[in-house]
């Protein structure tokens, strides 16, 4: 089980698709979490979920995926399963936000609310790591390495 979960391919692209990923991840994250990088930090953000009616585990769910997923990607560590979580909470912030909005971002401020362009690169970042694994400089090599001699 260990294995299918950290075996990846010795490529460099996936390290950069992986880190790139994790960075913007784990940034969003600590705004939600730390209150970092103009953030409001975890109850004001468990606070602004529930009013728009989430679930309160909902809102911590999505906090989690956001912060621990992005630092899972940054150390390149059980990458799928960051991967596998990041996908679900792209594809339910779609389908409960961005959809009714439309494709695009509201990069002019015309719209009434962002588009789901950029989830759809995060899915695809996402999945081509759930497929692929971690790359080349990752923790989940180094473990998949040692499964298999052991």
């Amino acid at each position: 089980m260990v294995r299918k979960l950290t075996r990846t391919a010795n490529d460099y692209a996936l390290t950069l698709a992986r880190l790139l990923l994790g960075l913007v991840f784990f940034a969003h994250g600590a705004q939600k979490m730390l209150g970092w990088f103009g953030g409001y930090g975890f109850s004001a953000t468990v606070g602004a979920f529930t009013h728009m009616g989430m679930p309160v585990l909902l809102a911590y769910l999505v906090i989690f995926i956001e912060f621990f997923g992005g630092l899972s990607l940054i150390f390149g560590l059980l990458s799928r399963l960051a991967g596998l979580g990041i996908t679900a909470l792209m594809l339910g912030a779609i389908a409960m936000v961005h959809a009714h909005v439309g494709f695009f971002m509201n990069w002019m401020g015309t719209q009434k609310g962002e588009g789901y362009e950029y989830h759809l690169l995060a899915i695809a970042l996402a999945v081509v790591i759930m497929v692929r694994g971690a790359g080349a400089l990752s923790i989940d090599r180094i473990i998949a390495g040692e499964a298999a001699r052991g």
